[in-house]
């Protein structure tokens, strides 16, 4: 059985000890508190105070929580909220669509998924929560980068691999890609990450217009695009789909 790693036992123990009871501690109490000696207790500290994740008061020397833990924390809270609030939009989604449902947001340069609706249908499908999706090929990446600025910047300053013949890899015809989508406020992924797949996306905002996530719908591509384009029906309940998301999470005008 793997052991765990002592320096970040003690650093979660001093940040729970700051959650709780007094808002501000001295090195000594932490160090008592703890069961550490003065000099190791101060360099955990001192890491964590690099990091954002504990803060150091000027006039006494008391350490506090940082803000770096509250914006972890409201990015969990966003995720869950968005997640929470689309469930029974996406179920709808996946029933009038006849085709699978997911809603990504951005992670680490990609898109990862927080939630899956499987195809409405007896054959068997894998559950893809946790899985990730680049960002410059598919629906949902490219609504992503359309929309939010911190994606934008990464899937420019990324290398955009080529998935099929299909994938959009020069700059230049990305960028109209981008374009394209905030001036339609949807976008398209036609067998250009997976050969065969085909898959439609549109944003979701929050109360205060910033982009939260992305809803799409997936499906082979003889179904999406069953004369060679998209069918608009799918579009205009993808649309509808984030919209009443974004209202939910107390987004206005949609």
């Amino acid at each position: 059985m793997a052991k765990n790693i002592q320096s970040l036992e003690r650093a979660a123990a001093m940040l729970r000890l700051l959650a709780g009871g007094e808002r501000r501690l001295g090195l000594s109490d932490i160090a008592s508190s703890l069961g550490l000696a003065k000099g190791t207790a101060h360099g955990i500290l001192r890491t964590l105070q690099a990091e954002g994740f504990v803060e150091q008061e000027p006039a006494s020397g008391r350490y506090q929580l940082g803000a770096e833990l509250l914006r972890l924390g409201n990015s969990y809270l966003d995720v869950h909220e968005l997640r929470a609030r689309a469930l029974v939009w996406t179920d709808d989604l996946a029933r009038s669509s006849g085709e699978s449902v997911h809603l990504g947001v951005l992670h680490q340069q990609g898109v990862l998924i927080v939630h899956h609706v499987f195809r409405p249908d007896d054959s068997r499908q894998v559950l893809e929560v946790g899985a990730m999706q680049p960002l410059h090929s598919t629906a949902l990446g490219k609504v992503l980068s359309a929309y939010d600025p911190v994606a934008h910047s990464e899937a420019v300053e990324a290398e955009r691999e080529a998935f099929t013949p299909r994938t959009t890899t020069e700059l230049g015809s990305f960028e109209e890609l981008l374009d394209m989508t905030r001036a339609r406020g949807w976008a398209a992924d036609v067998e250009e990450t997976w050969e065969g797949v085909a898959s439609v996306a549109a944003p979701i905002h929050d109360r205060r217009r910033m982009p939260v996530g992305a809803v799409a719908v997936t499906g082979a591509v003889e179904r999406v695009c069953p004369d060679g384009e998209l069918r608009p029906e799918l579009v205009a309940a993808v649309r509808d789909c984030a919209r009443a998301v974004s209202r939910d999470l107390g987004a206005r005008r949609f």
